[in-house]
This record gives structure tokens, sequence and C-alpha cells, in this order.
């Protein structure tokens, strides 16, 4: 479990600048005095953002995860979250670039 610590670590550290735009949103309990955490381990996977107490998970894709190896790995990984309670919400980086009030209002009702 440490490498994944120390992992996630690095990933805080060189966050992509889709992940930087919405950690603005999300970080200080900025929605609905929620707190979410960024680039969280959990089994084998490392988390983009979550909030524990609403057991909601965030993930931001790039262009890579539409190839079908990435679709399947995606799949598999969202397979393996939700059987431990979890949803998962999963945005492109261009919604964030371009739709970012729509991505806030969707993250927003899955809170409700």
């Amino acid at each position: 479990m440490a490498k994944n610590t120390d992992l996630a670590r690095t990933l805080r550290k060189n966050s992509t600048p889709q992940e930087r735009i919405l950690w603005k949103i999300l970080r200080n309990s900025n929605i609905n005095n929620l707190k979410f955490k960024r680039q969280h381990p959990i089994g084998p996977y490392i988390v983009v953002f979550i909030c524990k107490e609403k057991m909601l998970i965030i993930e931001l894709d790039g262009g890579q995860h539409n190839e079908p190896d990435n679709i399947d790995k995606d799949a598999e990984r969202t397979k393996y979250l939700e059987t431990r309670g979890f949803r998962v919400l999963r945005f492109w980086n261009c919604d964030i670039d371009k739709n970012i009030a729509g991505v806030y209002e969707t993250i927003l009702k899955s809170l409700e």
C-alpha cells in the first residue's frame, strides 16, 4: 500500500490542468460542506477525487481512455469500485474545458 500512497502523492504534485480546475471547485468543502480528497488510493487503484461521506468518486479521462484497451480497464476499475459501494462519475477532460458549469451541476445532482 505504501507504493500506492507514494504514487498518489506524486500524482497530486503533477495534476493535469483539468484536475486543477475541478479541484478548485471541490476543495475546502466548497460543495455542500462535503470533504473531497484527490488522488486517493483504493485497493489497487488511485481515484482522482473522492467524497467518502457520499461514497462518490469522480474520475477525469483524457483521450487515451477512448482506446479499446483503456475502455476495458476503466470498466474493470469502475466495477471494482462499485462493488465496494462507490458511485463513479466520469468526465472527459474536454467537459472540464468547455462545460465546467455542466460538470458542476452533474456533481451537485449526484450528491443529493
